[in-house]
């Protein structure tokens, strides 16, 4: 048996203490929304709603019984239809970070801007990595109009992924023209609820309000039973209070809003507590995705959603640094490992940099390996055989050779996580003789590997035929002819 390590800043009394601070928020100050759709839902049902200043006050009790009809879990769904990744329990599963508007190529300095051909090569490399559990519409395609460049994205990724897909809207009328694409490709809106493939981000603005634009796109989450995915961002001493536990509290009670109008519109359908606070830089005015009190809030947070009930998410594994260098991978690793460690159910940020701003595909790789070393600290110490080690230190005695022994063979594999040429573990004059690579070189090799070797699973042709209709409607209807090519 064995103990799967966990990490805990809160104690069980400050959890508490959060939730209930949260909740009074709710009646007072209230929350700001700016749907009258939600107002009006908000007031049907009991709030105190002030429809000049759009400010809803919602009872404590209202929120309580929106988080009891939220379910403690569910499954996005490969494109085969097998569950492939489960938001509940302690599971951990990671994806890219999402909305890059630049990339950095290998070697460069200066980082440009995403077009359709990244966005291709992106999703094929995130196909043939294993330790990414779904993909993200990661990159923002400049060469489309930038009234489809949310729905564009997810084209892209459903044409060239199987996976589960992280992804999220800009506008009301795009969320629905992105729904038509993932009902196209599970065949109607029944089956997509049944087995939903994605998860759309909305994002409450801090402090305690929701845009028009994300409170729609959250609704009609609901409405179809299409996974949300709560992305709370207050930034501490900035958006929010400066101390930790206040940002924790302003993120439980703008969380705590979007599951009440959630709920209130489909009780049952399934949404994720989740968020994307960071601290505040007071010397630059930047919002550090890398900072250790931004790693610290996500955990924290998680914590709270768990003692609700609820699955959770958060964003790290990011760095902010701009180029692939040391900072980049001491603030990725620790942000990974200790999301994994506190149970974070879905980790979204691989591949990130510059504050959450641009991707690197090199980046992504390292990160990648970096995941695969956080699953296996998880998955916890095992004990393998009874007695754990007797009976064979016995046999082996003091001759030390256990590299021929059978034990060896048997358990070496599921003991150790084997990572690929991007992490040297090699003889320095091996790695002289390979010709002396630097690990973001190594990554850039990996990069060439995996694309290359992308094996495309073609979709059925009526289904290809429906989604391009569908993206190339909205394309003329944004003043573009055709689709940009894919090579």
């Amino acid at each position: 048996m064995n103990i799967r390590p966990r990490l805990q800043f809160l104690s069980q009394e400050t959890v508490e203490r959060v939730v209930g601070e949260a909740y009074d928020l709710l009646a007072d100050p209230g929350v700001r929304v700016h749907s009258a759709r939600a107002l009006r839902l908000l007031a049907d049902h009991g709030a105190k709603v002030d429809f000049q200043t759009r400010v809803a006050s919602i009872p404590a009790n209202m929120a309580r019984l929106a988080v009891e009809t939220v379910p403690s879990s569910f499954h996005l769904y490969h494109a085969n239809g097998q569950p492939a990744v489960h938001y509940g329990d302690d599971d951990v599963q990671f994806d890219p970070g999402s909305a890059a508007i630049e990339i950095l190529d290998h070697g460069a300095n200066h980082q440009r801007e995403p077009v359709t051909a990244d966005c291709v090569r992106f999703v094929k490399l995130t196909e043939g990595l294993d330790a990414l559990d779904a993909v993200a519409t990661s990159l923002i395609c400049t060469d489309v109009p930038q009234e489809i460049g949310d729905l564009y994205r997810l084209y892209l990724v459903l044409l060239y992924s199987q996976k589960p897909i992280v992804t999220g809207a800009f506008a009301v009328d795009t969320w629905s023209v992105m729904k038509d694409l993932l009902v196209a490709a599970a065949g109607s809106e029944e089956a997509l609820a049944e087995k939903p493939r994605a998860v759309f981000d909305v994002c409450p603005s801090p402090p305690l309000l929701w845009s028009d634009i994300t409170c729609e796109n959250l609704m009609d989450c609901a409405q179809y039973r299409i996974p949300a995915e709560l992305v709370s961002m207050p930034l501490s001493g900035a958006t929010g209070p400066a101390t930790l536990l206040g940002s924790i509290v302003q993120h439980a009670a703008e969380n705590l809003s979007g599951i009440t109008i959630h709920q209130l519109v489909n009780p049952g359908a399934p949404i994720v507590w989740g968020g994307s606070p960071a601290a505040f830089d007071m010397r630059t005015g930047t919002t550090p995705m890398g900072a250790i009190e931004t790693i610290m809030i996500d955990c924290a947070y998680n914590q709270v959603g768990k003692h609700l009930g609820l699955p959770t998410h958060a964003y790290l594994g990011m760095s902010d640094a701009k180029v692939v260098d040391t900072q980049c991978g001491f603030e990725s690793g620790i942000g990974a490992m200790l999301g994994a460690l506190a149970g974070v159910n879905m980790i979204s940020g691989p591949g990130m940099l510059n504050f959450e701003s641009c991707f690197s595909l090199e980046k992504l790789v390292i990160d990648a390996e970096i995941v695969g070393m956080a699953k296996r600290a998880v998955a916890g110490i095992t004990a393998r055989e009874t007695p754990l080690a007797l009976d064979l230190m016995r046999q082996v005695g003091h001759a030390g050779d256990f590299l021929t022994t059978t034990h060896t063979r048997r358990w070496f594999r599921e003991e150790l996580f084997i990572p690929s040429a991007v992490v040297d573990r090699d003889f320095r004059r091996n790695w002289e003789a390979k010709g002396g690579l630097d690990t973001a070189a190594r990554a850039h090799q990996r990069v060439n590997e995996v694309v290359a070797a992308y094996e495309p699973k073609e979709l059925p042709p009526e289904i290809s035929r429906e989604l391009e209709a569908i993206t190339l409607r909205a394309a003329q209807a944004a003043g573009l002819d055709r689709l940009p090519e894919r090579n």
